[in-house]
Parts: C-alpha cells; structure tokens; sequence
C-alpha cells in the first residue's frame, strides 16, 4: 500500500500560520485566529465564553464522549504507560552450551560465522528458540546465513508462492507461513523498523522477542541513525550485528562499504552496548551476556551492537579467566618475552591478530617484550572510566575507584591499533595507566584494493605497530632513535607520504 498525503504546514491556523514557513516558530495565537479555528472546526464555544479559553466537553453518553472513552479503554487507560519488565520467566542457555566456540575451531572462520554459530545454539534452546527473529537487510548468503532458510523459513504470511531460481539447492529461498527469518531486501528502514518493533515488544505486549538485525555495518548507524537513536529512547533490547566490518576488513568495495567508524556513532547512545570481538569465543560470550543482561532476571534496558568480520583465521580456544574481561571490555590475551625492554600492545577485531605479529617481531628482532592485550570493547572501557572520575569527584572523602583498564594495564609504554578512526581507542586514553600511549586508525575514507595493502596504507598493520612501539621507546630513552629511523627503512613505509586521512 502507498499511500501520498499532501499536507499543509500549519494547518486550521488560518492567516495566523496555514501554509506558511514561520508556522513552527508562531507561539501566539489573537483572538481572531482563535474565533477562525473555533468556526473552522465547528468547536461549540459561545461569542461570550471564547476570550477565557473554555475546555469543551462532550456531554455523557454522546458520540464523542463514548468514541474518547472507548480509545482511551482500548489504550489501557487515560496516562500512557509502558511495561518496564515482562512477567514471563525465560531461562537463558548456560555459557556451556557454545561450548563449540569456546574450544579453538579446528579451521579457520570468520566471526560472522561463529556468530551464525552462536544463533544456532540458541536455535536449539527450546526455553528462546520461538522468540529468535533474524532479520535480514540484504544477502543471507553473505553472511552465511543460508542454511536456516530451511531450518526455521523465510517468514511470509502467504507462504512460498513462487518457485525460487536455487529451487535445487538444499538452502533454498524457502518461504513460509511460519518462517523465522524476516528478509527485508535492500531496505535498511523497513528492516530497522521490523527490529524495532520485535525489540520492544516485551514492554508492548508483554511478550519478549530476541530480535538479531544482520546488516552491513557500513548501512547500520550512517544509514538509519534515528531509528538508532530511537532504540535508546524507546529502551529497546535486542542485537545489532554490523557484519562486513572494519575500513580494511571488507576488502575491494571502496568508500561506499568499508566501515571505520560505526562504533564511533553506537558510543553516542548510552545504552547502546558495543564490542568489536576478534575471536569466536569472544562473539560467544558477548552474545551469551546480552541475551542474560536483556532476558535473565536483571531485565537491563541496554541493547548490544557487536560488529563481525568476513576474513577467516584461525580461532584459538578461550584462555582461562578471561570471561569478565571480555565482557568488560579487555583482558590480556598474551605476553611475550624480551630482554631489552617492554612495551603494551592492543588490538581489536581484525586487526589484533596483527598487533600479536608485531610482538612477535618486537620479541624477534629487537629483544623487546610485549603485554598483548584483546580489547573488545573500548567504548565500555571509556564509560568505565567516566564512572569512575565521577564517582571519585562526588565522593573526596572516600578510596578512589580505579577504570578497569587500569587495572589491568601497567605504566609501560602502549600502542593500541584498530581497523577504525583514531577516536575510537582514544576514548581511553585518560584512563589508561602508561604515561605514553599511541594510537593507530583507519581515519579516511575506504579504498578497493587487498587487505594487507590497505592495512598498510592507513598505517595499522604489524609494521607500523612495531615502529609505533619502537617510537615510544625512543622517546622515553630506552633505545636510540636510530632504531626507529632503521625500522621505518626496514618496513618500506615512506615517511613523506600523505596522511592516509587525508588520501
């Protein structure tokens, strides 16, 4: 259905503001402009009863009193309310049951495919199974959803009424009166609103609905950023998952597709929870902890933005005790022995298996150790630290927190790189414990080419890691600048190029 209204700006206003652009900026109203109203929309007002601004009433039992009523009735009454918490009791799968994810993968995967991984546990739960709803934007195939298209259907309400052209492939364009899966097609709005509607229906129906939008992440937050917004302020709980992230990651499909910056936007909306995994543990944790944090017994208002990749690599199993970390936003994923000096190494997404081949280098080649950290989520990690600070402002008399990154970090000089804008690790720079911290980011905009040359490009692969590390060392008089100086020669980066934000 289309349906084209032709309005007016300022309607029923009459000369005071009908059809006129200063309608939204008209405050007041003369008496005349309200004696046209009044004759316009037959309001039974009386001459000498319309200068004190009468409230009008409709008589007991006449069509307008009944129709008012009524709807009011239908509403749930005469304030508006919504429903804070459903009543319904959802047991939520133990972390255990992705225990497939938690062990290292015995190939290499992508994150979006132990996310595909991790729906399909939930998939199994008969306790949330029903209340799952993938929502798609665009291909299923590119994000290797395909194979539930038989398992749980394409939802149509008229069921299949055409044969698909991979009829004679087992994951066929299978629709269904029954189906799960909502496939929206190349339309971001419509797929948003779908989530939308799914991710408050525990408040508008009492009935909890686990709604997952997978989409490009370059077509989340830039595209339909109001509904975004609206998600925050109508507290909606369910999952964004931007697949195809990272300015490097989505390699050859130029400015128009490569992300560097959603999480940049997500962290404007306070309840908006985002991480950036880089292993397949990591992504079953983060998804377990939303599903207990929105449906477990908490019921948190808070929804959660997790960003995914299309690069397989190898996926090592979870190391013990790293579970709080990963949910708080970092935890220490490895160190690496040297004898001539220690530096702090953080990555995310795809570019942390970078970071921990520049420690290897560092340990290699120039007998430097490194504390390699994974950063999941550097925005929680900021909002940690504001906490903190205002916490401590407001209580002088009392032991000063300490932001989780810093306790987890150590004063030694630190290098953070990721596959988006600076802004992004900046975020914790106040709060992280070395007085010298350097960042590298993807600022600019996205180029078609490979992903080592792009990675190259914007300055956040293993090579610029390694003289970033090797430049704070330097500058805290550890090693000579020379070694800095030989490093950039060594790598073939060219120190006179132009800034690759600027590119």
């Amino acid at each position: 259905v289309l349906i084209l209204a032709h309005t007016i700006k300022g309607y029923g206003m009459g000369d005071t503001a009908e059809g006129k652009n200063i309608a939204h900026q008209v405050k007041k109203m003369n008496m005349d402009g309200v004696r046209y109203i009044r004759d316009r929309f037959n309001v039974p007002v009386a001459d000498d009863k319309i200068e004190s601004l009468p409230y009008v009433t409709f008589e007991k039992g006449s069509e307008e009193h009944t129709y008012l009523h009524g709807q009011r009735e239908k509403l749930g009454g005469y304030l508006p309310t919504r429903q804070p918490k459903f009543t319904e009791k959802l047991e939520m799968p133990a972390l255990e049951e992705f225990s497939a994810l938690l062990d290292e993968q015995n190939k290499e995967i992508s994150t979006t495919i132990a996310f595909v991984r991790a729906l399909n546990v939930m998939l199994k739960n008969k306790s949330i199974k029903d209340r799952l709803v993938p929502i798609l934007a665009d291909e299923a195939r590119t994000f290797g959803m395909e194979g539930l298209f038989r398992q749980i259907g394409i939802y149509s309400p008229n069921g299949q009424q055409y044969t698909p052209q991979d009829r004679e492939q087992v994951a066929y364009y299978k629709e269904d009166e029954k189906g799960q899966i909502l496939q929206e097609g190349i339309n971001e709005l419509g797929a948003g609103s779908s989530w939308l509607a799914a991710a408050t229906s525990y408040s508008t129906n009492n009935l909890p609905m686990i709604p997952f939008y997978i989409y490009y992440s370059m077509f989340g937050f830039q595209r339909i950023g109001d509904l975004m917004w609206l998600a925050g302020d109508q507290q909606m709980r369910g999952f964004l998952v931007g697949g195809t992230s990272g300015r490097t990651t989505l390699n050859g499909e130029g400015l128009q597709h490569e992300d560097g910056h959603s999480h940049i936007q997500s962290l404007t909306i306070p309840n908006c929870i985002s991480y950036d995994p880089s292993y397949a543990y990591e992504v079953a944790v983060i998804m377990h902890d939303g599903l207990v944090r929105m449906y477990g017994e908490a019921q948190e208002n808070v929804y959660y933005y997790i960003t995914t990749l299309n690069e397989n690599y190898h996926m090592p199993a979870m190391p013990a005790g790293a579970e709080e970390g990963i949910r708080k936003g970092i935890y220490k994923l490895e160190t690496v022995d040297g004898s001539k000096g220690k530096v702090q190494l953080l990555g995310s997404g795809s570019i942390l298996r970078h970071v921990r081949e520049a420690a290897q280098i560092l340990a290699k080649d120039y007998g430097i150790g490194s504390d390699v950290y994974s950063v999941t989520s550097f925005t929680e990690l900021a909002r940690d630290g504001q906490d903190c600070e205002r916490w401590n402002m407001l209580h002088p008399t009392e032991e000063a927190r300490v932001p989780y990154i810093a306790q987890v970090m150590n004063d030694a000089p630190a290098v953070a790189s990721t596959d988006y804008m600076k802004l992004f690790a900046e975020q914790v720079r106040s709060y992280v414990p070395a007085s010298d911290y350097r960042v590298l980011g993807t600022d600019g905009f996205g180029r078609s080419d490979s992903r080592e040359n792009l990675r190259h490009h914007f300055e956040v692969d293993a090579s610029y890691v390694v003289v970033a590390a090797l430049g704070e060392l330097a500058k805290r008089g550890e090693i000579e600048k020379k070694v800095v100086a030989d490093a950039i020669t060594r790598f073939n980066i060219d120190a006179d190029k132009v800034n690759p934000r600027l590119a």
